[in-house]
């Protein structure tokens, strides 16, 4: 065949594979807009919106969209980082578990799908159990309870990052004992097979010593077969035991390099967990406590909050070791600002309809246009804190899809995607039980499993060998998610960029 049909043909191969594994990335991502959208409308549409909508008298329009935007973020970090980390602890306990010699496929593909249940199930459940927690919030103490849940929340992530990391220690100290056990038992082992070694020495010498008898007298009967077939036996028997001892002694290196691999994973991960959410609770913190002393002034505080925020970035930017928690909370108070801004910039816009209105001749009283504020600025707050929420489950998912082994991408990419749809269906099943903040919540999980899906067709894009495969992966993506989902070309086109941004990132 000539060599340009052969790259024709594995250019089309490349762009064919490429869009089904984007299309199934896609399609995972699709599937959440329908519940996603039907979960915003209840929320607006709700008992949720009047207690909001008093928490702009309280804290002003800033601080109600600080207040929610970092409250939005932190369950979407604290859920993604609940499944990675519950699935870190199930690989471990696996490993622990399985010591005994076992297939390295059996044991690779057992621990993957153990791991990716547990991530499912824990980004679920800790994602409805912070839905709840809020909106009981919002419906007993009204909005300014965010602000004391924030601040009880960051405490006591600090305090289990301290715990992790002292265990962490731990078990690479026990770790570390162990691997010196090892030596020792390596060392007697070593030294077993030098007299292995010298008695098979011997024996091939006293072996040789007959064949050579046997070629001098000329043997040809049964005899000397019966000499050679023995021993091409016991060559192949010590040919077996050798294969056997270096298969144990690779499973044994592979549990350790897989078990310290995922206890640094744990580690950086509840570091993330513990260090991203301070800029914005530090912010929403600063924004609503003008507002409560009442200097909920805009331009006062705008000033004010743009300032903190430019200098706890450039402080963390300057920073010598820019970690992925410092980045990830960069970008977090930057959307934490972007939402104060759309909150207070909403509440301008009712008064300039009002005004528009009294010019024709309608008559609207002060607490009229103060109503229609609040509730314009309520409006815009949870919308900007639901996208924020979804663009960084998503980018999270991505993160953890994209840096694994090349060779179990497609996998991934499938088993995520169908992680996604059972999480779905799930939730609308027990959509009654969990109420409406436990069904946002929950939903977090379905986002998450869509993001490591797409994150995993981006690592799969990024690596063909032709421009072609990439392209096709990429436009894959795009088809299946406006396919099933709706077809919101913007919307669609910034998740799939924050999936590629996050998926280049390799957080270890």
């Amino acid at each position: 065949m000539a060599p340009s049909q052969q790259n024709t043909k594995t250019l089309v191969r490349e762009g064919a594979i490429g869009f089904m594994l984007g299309a199934v990335g896609g399609c995972a991502l699709g599937a959440t807009v329908t519940p996603v959208n039907k979960a915003m409308t209840e929320i607006v549409s709700g008992s949720l919106l009047k207690p909001v909508a008093d928490g702009v008298r309280t804290v002003g329009p800033l601080g109600l969209g600080t207040l929610l935007g970092a409250t939005a973020l932190t369950t979407a970090m604290t859920a993604a980082i609940a499944g990675v980390t519950m699935a870190a602890l199930t690989a471990l306990l696996l490993i622990r578990l399985k010591r005994r010699r076992t297939g390295r496929a059996n044991l690779d593909g057992f621990m993957s799908i153990a791991a990716g249940l547990a991530a499912a199930l824990s980004t679920t459940s800790c994602g409805a159990a912070l839905g709840v927690i809020i909106e009981t919030l919002i419906l007993r103490s009204g909005v300014v309870a965010l602000l004391s849940a924030l601040g009880i929340f960051t405490v006591l992530k600090t305090f289990i990052h301290v715990i992790v990391q002292l265990t962490c220690r731990e078990w690479e100290c026990c770790g570390i004992l162990q691997v010196t056990a090892e030596a020792e038992e390596q060392e007697q082992k070593k030294l077993e097979a030098l007299e292995a070694e010298q008695r098979e020495r011997v024996t091939v010498e006293i072996e040789q010593r007959i064949i050579a008898f046997e070629t001098e007298k000329r043997i040809e009967g049964e005899d000397g077969l019966d000499y050679r077939t023995a021993w091409k036996a016991q060559q192949q028997e010590r040919e077996e035991i050798e294969k056997l001892r270096r298969e144990a002694v690779e499973l044994a290196v592979q549990q350790r390099t897989i078990q310290e691999r995922l206890t640094k994973v744990m580690a950086k991960y509840v570091e993330f967990l513990a260090f991203s959410g301070i800029p914005m609770t530090v912010t929403a913190a600063v924004t609503a406590g003008f507002g409560i002393f009442g200097f909920g002034d805009y331009r006062f505080v705008f000033v004010v909050l743009l300032a903190l925020v430019l200098s706890m970035a450039f402080m963390l930017m300057r920073s010598m070791h820019l970690n992925f928690w410092m980045f990830t909370g960069c970008v977090g108070m930057f959307a934490t600002f972007a939402i104060a801004v759309l909150t207070v910039h909403a509440g301008q816009e009712a008064v300039e309809v009002s005004l528009k209105m009294q010019k024709a001749g309608q008559v609207l009283s002060k607490e009229n246009i103060t109503a229609h504020m609040d509730q314009r600025a309520s409006l815009e707050a949870i919308a900007a804190g639901f996208f924020v929420s979804k663009m960084c489950q998503v980018g999270l998912g991505a993160s953890v899809g994209g840096p694994l082994d090349p060779k179990v991408l497609d996998k991934v990419i499938v088993g995520a995607s169908m992680s996604t749809v059972a999480i779905i269906s799930v939730v609308e099943t027990l959509s009654v039980v969990l109420g409406v903040g436990g069904v946002t919540g929950a939903l977090l999980g379905a986002l998450g499993a869509a993001g490591v899906s797409l994150g995993a067709a981006t690592a799969v894009a990024v690596q063909w060998s032709s421009l072609t495969g990439t392209i096709s992966t990429t436009a894959g993506m795009l088809f299946g998610a406006l396919a099933i989902g709706q077809w919101d070309i913007v919307n669609t086109g910034l998740q799939v960029l924050v999936a590629y941004m996050f998926a280049m990132i390799n957080p270890y």
